[in-house]
């Protein structure tokens, strides 16, 4: 009788054990209604990151401001990164996309202000951004409802992983 005890307690407490382990890695649910561990989560954002660098050394990314330049710069990114906010209005600056440019990365927030200036810029850009909305989708969902904007991203990475990644530290995760 005693040790039928303590076998149903080793195995109610290894439950327990192996329920709260995967509670933990299971916190963050996706925009599908399944749950992606934080880690791996992490990597795929990661992957998708490091897609856009390699495109960046020969693509301009388009961002929203100068928080954005400087999150992307603080995760490796060296290629050019182009700010909306820089003086002009949005005619103006699409006018001087279009003229040096034959393709961009749009890779703006997915708050209010970021989606209506994305829809805008789609619009104005015609052709020129449309063979990488796959990634900024894809971040989007990767993100999930944990930040909205393009400056978080370090500090999520952060948070998924508990170290600061840099694309250029493959070994990180």
């Amino acid at each position: 009788m005693k040790q039928n005890r303590s076998k149903e307690s080793t195995k109610t407490s290894a439950k327990l054990r192996r329920k709260m382990k995967y509670q933990i890695a299971f916190e963050k649910e996706n925009t599908y209604g399944h749950f992606i561990p934080d880690i791996e989560r992490a990597e795929r954002l990661k992957e998708t990151l490091l897609s856009l660098y390699e495109i960046n050394k020969k693509v301009p990314i388009i961002v929203e401001g100068k928080r954005d330049v400087l999150a992307l710069k603080k995760l490796g990114f060296i290629g050019e990164i182009i700010t909306i906010h820089s003086g002009k209005n949005l005619y103006e600056f699409c006018e001087s996309i279009l003229q040096r440019n034959n393709k961009v990365i749009l890779l703006l927030d997915w708050d209010k202000t970021g989606e209506t200036l994305y829809r805008k810029l789609q619009i104005d850009l015609k052709g020129l951004w449309e063979e990488f909305a796959p990634l900024r989708d894809f971040l989007k969902i990767l993100c999930q409802k944990d930040i909205s904007h393009i400056e978080d991203i370090p500090s999520l990475l952060n948070r998924l992983v508990g170290i600061e990644i840099k694309l250029n530290d493959i070994d990180t995760l």
